[in-house]
C-alpha cells in the first residue's frame, strides 16, 4: 500500500504560443486615403471597435476628434457601426485614479465588445499603459491598437508589451504583459507638440543608443541641431532608430515578459522611477530619465566603468537638448537621514522579483549589469550632477 504522504504524479509540458508582433509606420493616419488602419484589423467581416482619445491632444489638436470622426464615416463599410469615441485624461492622472480603469470596463460592456472586438488607445504612453491594462483583464483580453501619439511614446514605450497603473505610491506596481494587436506610429502627431514635451522621447531614444547602438547615438550627436528643431525626416527617422532598437530587444532577448532579473532598457531608471513618485509625479518621465542617466554614467565613471570621454560626450548632448540633469529631490532624506532617492535600489530589486541587476555602461553603446551598488560613490555622482546643475 503507498502511503498518502509518499504519493506524487506529475504532469510536464512546455506550452508554446506564437504571436506576432507589429508596428506601423505612416503620416497622416486619418486622412481620408490612408488605410493603414484598416490593414491593421486582418478581418474579413466589419468588426466592432471603441475608440479611446487622449483628451491631451485636443489642446494642440482641437479638431482631431473630428478628423477621426470622418475617417471612420469614410470607411464605415469596415464596422459594425461607427465606433464611438471616448475621451480620457492622459499623463499619470490615468494611472494615478483606479476609477478609470473601471471607467473603461464600463464602456467595453456597455458597448458589448467581445475578445474579437478592438479597442484603439490614441494618446501618450500613460494613456496606452492604463487602457492596456483595461483592455487585457477585460473578457480575458480584447485586441488593442495602440496609436502612440508623443515622441516618448513612439520612440519607445508605445511598442512595448507591458501595461500598468500606479498604485500605493509605487510606478506601475499594478500591471500585465500583453502583445497588442499592433502598434500605429503616426509622425503627423508630433508636429503639434511643444519642444518641452517632445524632449521626453529624446531622453529614451539616448538611453537606447548608449546601451545597444553607439553609431545611433553618434547620428544624434551629428543631427542634435535638426532634431533640435524638429525636422520632420529627421525625428522620422530618430523614432524609427529608436522604436527598431526597444522592438528588437523585446522580440530577440528571449525573454519579453521579463521573467529574469535583466533589464538592459531600464538604465538610468532606478532612480528615474523614484523621482517620479517623490515629486508626486511633478517631474515627467523624460526628465526624471534624464537624471537617472546623468546619475549612473557619473557613477560608472566613479567605480571606473566608464571613460571621461564617454561620460562628457553623454552630458554634452543630454545639455544639448536642455535637459536639467539634477533635482532636489535628489537630496531628499528620511526620518533616519538616509536619502530617499537611494531606497529606489531596493525597490527596483523588488520590482524585478530577484537579484538586483542594474544596468552600467562600460562603453557608449555597451553595457554590463552590476548587482551591488556603492553607496558612497553614488553620492559622489549626486554632488556631481548637481555641480553640472549649477553651472548650467
Amino acid at each position: 500500500m503507498i502511503h498518502p504522504k509518499t504519493f506524487q504524479k506529475k504532469l510536464t509540458e512546455k506550452i508554446q504560443i506564437e504571436q506576432e508582433h507589429k508596428v506601423f509606420f505612416t503620416r497622416s493616419l486619418f486622412s481620408k486615403e490612408n488605410e493603414t488602419l484598416l490593414n491593421a484589423f486582418e478581418d474579413n467581416r466589419p468588426v466592432k471597435a471603441l475608440v479611446l482619445l487622449d483628451r491631451n491632444l485636443l489642446t494642440f489638436m482641437p479638431k482631431l476628434e473630428n478628423t477621426i470622426q470622418s475617417w471612420f464615416e469614410n470607411h464605415n463599410d469596415s464596422f459594425v457601426s461607427i465606433p464611438k469615441i471616448l475621451e480620457l485624461p492622459g499623463g499619470e492622472a490615468i494611472k494615478n485614479d483606479w476609477r478609470y480603469i473601471e471607467k473603461i470596463w464600463g464602456h467595453i460592456e456597455k458597448e458589448h465588445l467581445c475578445r474579437h472586438s478592438y479597442i484603439i488607445a490614441i494618446g501618450g504612453g500613460s494613456l496606452m499603459d492604463a487602457v492596456g491594462f483595461a483592455a487585457s483583464t477585460a473578457h480575458r483580453g480584447i485586441r488593442i491598437i495602440r496609436v502612440p501619439t508623443t515622441c516618448l511614446a513612439q520612440a519607445d514605450s508605445g511598442v512595448g508589451v507591458k501595461n500598468g497603473v500606479n498604485r500605493l505610491g509605487k510606478k506601475n506596481w499594478i500591471g500585465n504583459f500583453s502583445i497588442p494587436k499592433c502598434v500605429i506610429n503616426d509622425s503627423h502627431f508630433l508636429e503639434h507638440i511643444p519642444y518641452a514635451l517632445f524632449r521626453e522621447g529624446l531622453a529614451e531614444a539616448i538611453k537606447v543608443s548608449l546601451i545597444k547602438k553607439e553609431c545611433f547615438f553618434s547620428w544624434i550627436e551629428k543631427n542634435k541641431e535638426a532634431i533640435k528643431l524638429q525636422k520632420k525626416e529627421v525625428v522620422e527617422e530618430l523614432i524609427y532608430q529608436s522604436a527598431s532598437l526597444h522592438f528588437d530587444h523585446i522580440c530577440n532577448s528571449g525573454d519579453p515578459f521579463e521573467i529574469g532579473s535583466s533589464r538592459p532598457l531600464d538604465f538610468g531608471h532606478w532612480s528615474a522611477h523614484k523621482l517620479e513618485q517623490i515629486s508626486s509625479f511633478a517631474i515627467n518621465h523624460g526628465e526624471a530619465v534624464s537624471i537617472g542617466i546623468a546619475v549612473d554614467i557619473c557613477y560608472a565613471h566613479n567605480i571606473g566603468m566608464l571613460s571621461e570621454i564617454d561620460k562628457n560626450r553623454i552630458l554634452n548632448l543630454l545639455i544639448h537638448f536642455e535637459f536639467t540633469l539634477y533635482n532636489e529631490h535628489l537630496d531628499d532624506y528620511d526620518t533616519n537621514g538616509k536619502r530617499v532617492v537611494i531606497e529606489g535600489i531596493e525597490e527596483f530589486r523588488e520590482h524585478l522579483g530577484g537579484e538586483l541587476s542594474i544596468p552600467l555602461l562600460t562603453q557608449i553603446g555597451s553595457m554590463k549589469n552590476v548587482h551591488k551598488i556603492d553607496k558612497f560613490k553614488m553620492a559622489q555622482a549626486f554632488r556631481e550632477v548637481k555641480e553640472i546643475h549649477l553651472k548650467q
